[in-house]
């Protein structure tokens, strides 16, 4: 206000001093003519005096005018201070209520407190606890994919049919059987795998894992049907080496073992395969030793000695055309101390009793006693002579080789047992993918067996080496089998159908291991027909028909109807020099789930 006051103070005085000017200029106008010179001067004195006070104060003005500026100015940062003071002032208030407040609820404050750390602990060990699942989880699944799972179940119809004019009533046999295999194989890391299986079956016969639905629901017979480490470098991948209770790691067919047999032992395969070659695409060479009887201790028949088999097998695989392609292979086997085989423990066989049973010796009038069969296929019979009462044959399908027992009552095998087999596979592409053709054909001699065998027509014969060998005869070592197919069993909806033939002669291989599905072990003249339709991609049906009967039914030890048994010690049955067994003819349907 005090500014205001001294502008207008100053305008009045300037006011004031022009109208002084301005009067005396007018009345020196009208008295120009008498006014004298130095009037004028002084005149013009005063009116640049007055001029100068003009500026002055003009000055005065603006100066004023800058200061009211500032004051505006400083006026209006006080305006501005004032009302931050205010909302300092207010949030003070709020602050010093809210303050009021928390010491009101401090109580309460500090239990909210105590319980959120409370939660936040319990949700941060939960947190920390299902990170540890999540990675067990993750290691356990890690763990699960290193392994493989495989197993199938199979139920199957069965029925035997052998009607002959000599027999025209004979029983027909039908029964329903089940087969569950279940296993896995682990890879351990990256140069081993292991494998566990387990099967049913009967533990005295290792050429099936069938169960036949009887004996009151009895609960059926599990066991270890497989076990083995693989060791195959990844730096070497030319080179495998496997232990252990394996399936077969070399090509074979039923006629040097039953499929469903695991041996035991040792493999050693060296693999190559070859990309740029024209025809030959792989070559391979294995070496097995595979061991079926330990001697326990120094004495005894064998005198401390193992009896196992030992061998190897060279193959590979040829493109001969781009529609013909070869896997051949030659096996030698060499079968060690194989008499074990007929002196084996009432263990071995699944023996359940003692209890025997009367059985005729050959060529003579002796009826000796032989242990009935248990819950195993137990002891096989022989006409070759009888063991003591604390061995016992081995041979769950029958004993057709030639056998004969020393005069210790020790039973052995006429021939010894050295095989070699030859297989040619062949497939041929057709221009339908899911219909090639397949065709198997295979060889084998054993190499081993005796040059003549033993023979019922040699009249008054007893089994003693020589005393039943019929010269007539020439060694009885060869297999001819062929197999031929069309189609697959890859995917759904594959049909697949087949015939082989075998003509499987008696000492040609050992009894004991042979396909259990066919006439007999050796011996025999069989045809098999097949087809098998993948319903769904791990279900399959199939059917197959045998046709079979035995080769030569005069030869010893050979397997006959049961109507053609006779008691007769000098005849081995009822058929008349010529004649030939019946057929047998047995029917299989089977379905099979895999997983």
């Amino acid at each position: 206000m005090k500014a205001v006051l001294k502008v207008g103070g100053i305008l009045l005085l300037a006011s004031s001093l022009l109208a002084q000017t301005t009067a005396p200029t007018k009345k020196t106008a009208r008295k120009a003519v008498s006014t004298s010179a130095a009037d004028i001067q002084a005149l013009k004195e005063a009116v640049a005096a007055q001029q100068q006070q003009i500026q002055t104060l003009q000055q005065q003005l603006q100066q004023t005018n800058q200061q009211l500026q500032q004051s505006s100015q400083q006026y209006q940062t006080t305006q501005q201070q004032l009302q931050q003071a205010q909302q300092a002032a207010s949030d003070a208030q709020q602050k010093a209520t809210a303050l009021e407040s928390s010491v009101a609820q401090k109580d309460s404050v500090d239990k909210l407190n105590a319980q959120y750390a409370d939660i936040q602990t319990t949700l941060t060990n939960n947190a920390v606890s299902a990170q540890d699942e999540q990675k067990r989880m993750t290691g356990l699944e890690n763990t699960l994919g290193r392994f493989r799972w495989t197993g199938d179940v199979r139920i199957r119809g069965e029925d035997f049919f052998q009607s002959y004019s000599g027999c025209p009533n004979c029983a027909d046999r039908n029964r329903v059987r089940v087969r569950v295999r279940f296993g896995f194989e682990g890879k351990l890391n990256d140069d081993f795998i292991a494998g566990v299986a387990l099967a049913t079956g009967s533990l005295g016969d290792p050429t099936t894992t069938n169960e036949t639905f009887t004996n009151n629901f009895d609960r059926k017979t599990i066991g270890l049907d497989k076990g083995y480490i693989t060791y195959n470098p990844v730096a070497h991948k030319w080179l495998s080496l496997t232990g252990g209770k394996f399936a077969y790691l070399w090509q074979r067919t039923q006629i040097t073992g039953d499929p469903d047999t695991n041996p035991e032992g040792f493999d050693i395969k060296l693999n190559k395969d070859f990309s740029s070659v024209p025809v030959i695409k792989n070559a391979n060479i294995q070496f097995m030793q595979l061991f079926y009887n330990e001697a326990n201790g120094t004495g005894g028949l064998f005198h401390g000695h193992d009896s196992y088999a030992v061998g190897g097998q060279i193959g590979g695989r040829l493109q001969l055309t781009k529609w013909w392609s070869m896997t051949p292979s030659f096996l030698v086997l060499n079968w060690r101390l194989p008499d074990a085989i007929l002196n084996s423990s009432f263990f071995s066989t699944q023996q359940a009793t003692t209890s025997n049973i009367n059985i005729l010796l050959p060529g003579t009038t002796t009826v000796a006693q032989f242990p009935i069969t248990g819950e195993g296929p137990g002891c096989a019979a022989s006409s070759g002579g009888l063991q003591p009462s604390q061995a016992c044959i081995f041979s769950a399908n029958g004993m057709t080789n030639s056998t004969y027992a020393d005069s210790a009552g020790h039973m052995h095998f006429l021939s010894d047992f050295l095989y070699a087999d030859v297989i040619l596979n062949n497939t041929f592409k057709t221009k339908w993918s899911r219909l090639p053709i397949n065709l198997l054909a295979e060889y084998e001699d054993n190499l081993g067996a005796s040059k003549h065998p033993f023979d019922f027509t040699v009249k008054g014969a007893v089994a003693l080496p020589g005393a039943a060998v019929n010269t007539n005869l020439g060694s009885q070592s060869h297999v001819y089998y062929a197999d031929i197919s069309i189609g697959q069993q890859k995917n759904r909806g594959d049909i697949q159908v087949g015939y082989a033939w075998l003509r499987h002669e008696q000492d040609a291989t050992i009894a004991s291991f042979n396909e259990s599905d066919q006439r007999a072990p050796s011996n025999i003249l069989q045809h098999r027909v097949y087809a098998l339709w993948r319903i769904r991609q791990n279900t399959t049906a199939a059917v197959t028909w045998w046709h079979g009967r035995t080769l030569d039914p005069f030869l010893q030890n050979a397997a006959l109807a049961p109507s053609l048994q006779v008691s007769d010690p000098t005849k081995a049955h009822y058929l008349a020099p010529g004649q030939t067994e019946p057929w047998l003819n047995r029917f299989q349907f089977d379905l099979i789930y895999t997983f």
